[in-house]
């Protein structure tokens, strides 16, 4: 994933670009491709029906996971700051002695099927997995490389054969990631070492469209051949190598060589350093990507997909302890889903294969609410009202759904003033509850208090506002 100063500049060019408002609407009002940029042109429709079962999910787990894990943060003997993905940019790493790691890489404890069944019972309805991170290792039985897990390190297992396999078995979708920018491949950006994360366009490699054509088109070709992934998520896509002209020409093949496939936004730079826009200002990939933060009005017009950490890191690393609570994660699913996104939620695996225990944790309790409350975040719109005080709304078939954070005074659950309530009853148990017309508000009953984010279903008199 990209630097702390990456997020929020991304993030911040992203928002103002979006010009976001309070009621997203995904799909009346999604921004056509410029037909100049050569990318295939989707109606509308098809456009919906390609990405109906990703709006449908809501929530998703993502893993970063491969030789990152075993220095676990910890390089000759020294913490290194920042996450433990990065530790390789960060402590300079030089290729060979980072070779140390991938030979090292033998997670005998791994276990796909557990870690699905996880995610199945925590209610994610997708899983993207890291096939290669920057550091260039594969997790995948790679034709062009035998720098991967298969060739190159002592496990000898392929990692997305059996998670495949697993998502298979849990109705759960299987999803790739896959990081344009390589420190270890020579035509990509190993000659800039120590600076691997280049940004300054005098040090591109002049052999990088060999890399490409050579490299990163014949391994993206075997992901989707050999494991027909339903999402490809890019990232490291900020290098100065990787043009506009590279996205858009990767997007058209990807799209072509697998018809139904969908694929964010960081495919593409943009000519204006815009990630996701084409030239024209028009959204290059088909769903945006916050990082660690959730936009404040949601991204009016398109599809988008928050993706953030559970501590500080994303890929395992020992020290960092800086966990955010159950309930944090619980209210950030549902403020994402009140504004018409989806959350994938990281889980960063030890080198021994196991996900961190506080990661279990989380996600089981998450898991115990969305068996109750599922109905209010899958399939859900955003809302079409204002965030009120005490929580968050979404949207569905006709059915408004008040989900509370911060339980009201006096149990007065105060309403939008063009709402006219025909019937609202508690989601978890079918309790009715009372309205009060004149207050505008509904009277609660103290026995849902002490429960995690309770939901109300309100019928309405009149269809819902948009």
């Amino acid at each position: 994933m990209m630097n702390s100063l990456l997020n929020y500049g991304s993030l911040l060019i992203v928002a103002l670009s979006f010009a976001c408002q309070s009621t997203p609407t995904n799909e009346a009002s999604r921004p056509a491709v410029a037909d100049t940029t050569g990318i295939l042109n989707e109606s509308s429709e098809a456009f919906n029906e390609r990405m109906g079962w990703w709006r449908d999910a809501r929530f998703g787990m993502f893993i970063h996971w491969g030789p990152y894990a075993v220095p676990a943060g910890v390089h000759q003997g020294e913490e290194v700051e920042g996450i433990g993905e990065w530790i390789m940019d960060k402590a300079s790493v030089p290729i060979a002695e980072y070779e140390a790691y991938a030979r090292q890489f033998n997670p005998t404890q791994y276990d796909a099927d557990a870690w699905v069944k996880l995610a199945h019972n925590a209610g994610m309805k997708y899983l993207v997995v890291t096939s290669k991170h920057h550091d260039g290792f594969a997790l995948w039985d790679s034709e062009v490389s035998q720098y991967d897990v298969m060739d190159f390190s002592p496990f000898r297992r392929d990692v997305l054969a059996e998670l495949k396999a697993a998502c298979e078995k849990y109705g759960v979708k299987f999803c790739i990631y896959y990081s344009i920018m390589d420190w270890h491949h020579p035509q990509a950006q190993a000659p800039n070492y120590p600076k691997y994360n280049t940004r300054d366009t005098a040090r591109i490699n002049p052999e990088f469209d060999q890399y490409v054509q050579n490299y990163l088109k014949p391994q993206l070709t075997e992901l989707v051949e050999q494991y027909d992934p339903h999402v490809l998520w890019f990232d490291g896509e900020w290098i100065p190598d990787w043009t506009h002209e590279h996205g858009v020409a990767m997007y058209q093949y990807l799209r072509e060589l697998s018809p139904t496939l969908i694929i964010n936004n960081r495919i593409d730079i943009g000519r204006q350093g815009m990630s996701g826009f084409d030239a024209e200002g028009d959204f290059v990939g088909d769903f945006g990507t916050p990082e660690q933060e959730i936009p404040d009005t949601g991204m009016a017009g398109v599809d988008w997909e928050a993706c953030m950490t559970m501590n500080d890191t994303w890929g395992y690393k020992q020290s960092d302890d800086n966990w955010k609570s159950s309930q944090e994660l619980l209210h950030k699913l549902i403020d994402i889903a009140s504004k018409g996104g989806n959350f994938l939620l990281n889980v960063g695996p030890t080198a021994e294969g196991l996900i961190p225990e506080p990661s279990v944790e989380r996600l089981q309790t998450l898991g115990e609410w969305l068996a109750v409350n599922g109905e209010a975040i899958y399939g859900s719109s955003a809302s079409p009202y204002e965030a009120p005080d005490w929580g968050r709304y979404t949207q569905k078939g006709g059915k408004l759904y008040a989900h509370v954070l911060d339980w009201p005074e006096g149990n007065q659950l105060t309403l939008p003033e063009a709402l006219t309530v025909q019937r609202a009853y508690w989601l978890a148990d079918g309790q009715e509850v009372v309205a009060d017309p004149a207050a505008n508000a509904l009277t609660l009953s103290a026995t849902h208090q002490d429960q995690p984010a309770p939901v109300l279903v309100i019928e309405t008199a009149l269809a819902v506002a948009q």
